[in-house]
């Protein structure tokens, strides 16, 4: 007979996720109003239920224990839905504006499935979408000119940013490019490329030249679509991630050095906001496909 799963409580999860967050579970028992004994009892509570410890000393500081760091992820999300579900049976349904950013490889791809079924779900947020790369995306944020925003995780990202994991590259190029052609007669490796600067024509440049391959940038473009655009077209194969991968084009990975992985952010201007943390959500789950586990 199978065994019945045990209901976790969800005031357990909030001091657990606060206590993280805080670095400290006294703080979060300030917090929420409760004794540090209280929340200390619901800590091992939740460590009972799950037949494992969730938290470790690490000097001054606490950390999460691998079982720890997965029942996070979903203790947030569950605490989400809780909260949701309770506003919206007192009348207290979700208001106010947001404006959001995506780099373009989410956006074209992935904000349609977002935003679409969240304005259906919440008719009292108001939302502006924006679709950009990085850099803009990061001077609007920094301007107060957007609230969040699903970015690349370059070198220059605030501390604040929120990693959500890591998505493999690859190169990609058009159905019937030859690529043991273009070696066999030693041309260089004809590329298409974002204007700089571009993280992945960084990526690129850098995987390249320490493998040793000769390249040149035969075409350059200052949209997604563009470069899309030139692959389909025959002219260069590209870096980029598999996000949104045209299905006329194929990845040809095996035949050009490992072109690694770059990391997936979330980026917000007020992380406390409802609306702000359940589109965070659903674009954090939206991207979880595509990352290594």
């Amino acid at each position: 007979m199978e065994k019945v799963p045990i209901s976790l409580d969800s005031d357990a999860l909030r001091s657990f996720v606060l206590g993280i967050e805080t670095g400290s579970f006294a703080l979060a028992a300030q917090q929420l109003c409760r004794s540090t004994s209280a929340v200390s009892a619901q800590l091992k509570k939740l460590e009972q239920q799950c037949g494992t410890p969730l938290v470790e000393k690490r000097g001054r500081h606490l950390a999460l224990t691998p079982g720890g760091e997965i029942l996070m992820s979903y203790a947030r999300r569950l605490l989400t839905l809780n909260d949701e579900a309770w506003r919206a049976v007192r009348g207290e349904l979700l208001q106010g504006d947001v404006r959001i950013g995506m780099q373009e490889d989410f956006g074209e791809s992935l904000m349609p499935g977002i935003l679409g079924p969240f304005s259906r779900q919440h008719a009292g947020v108001r939302i502006s979408a924006r679709v950009d790369r990085n850099q803009p995306l990061l001077q609007a944020i920094a301007t107060d000119s957007l609230d969040m925003a699903l970015l690349w995780q370059g070198d220059n990202l605030p501390a604040s940013s929120e990693r959500l994991g890591q998505c493999p590259l690859a190169w990609i190029a058009a159905a019937e490019w030859d690529m043991a052609a273009l070696l066999a007669c030693g041309e260089p490796l004809p590329l298409v490329m974002f204007e700089a600067p571009c993280l992945m024509r960084t990526r690129a440049i850098g995987a390249l030249e320490q493998a040793g391959v000769a390249w040149r940038v035969v075409f350059t473009s200052h949209s997604l679509s563009g470069v899309w655009a030139a692959v389909r077209a025959g002219l260069g194969v590209t870096l980029r991630s598999q996000i949104g991968l045209p299905a006329e084009l194929r990845v040809i990975n095996g035949q050009l050095p490992t072109p690694g992985t770059l990391g997936i952010a979330l980026l917000q201007k007020n992380s406390a906001d409802p609306a702000q943390q359940l589109l965070g959500q659903l674009m954090a789950e939206a991207v979880s496909g595509y990352l290594l586990s």
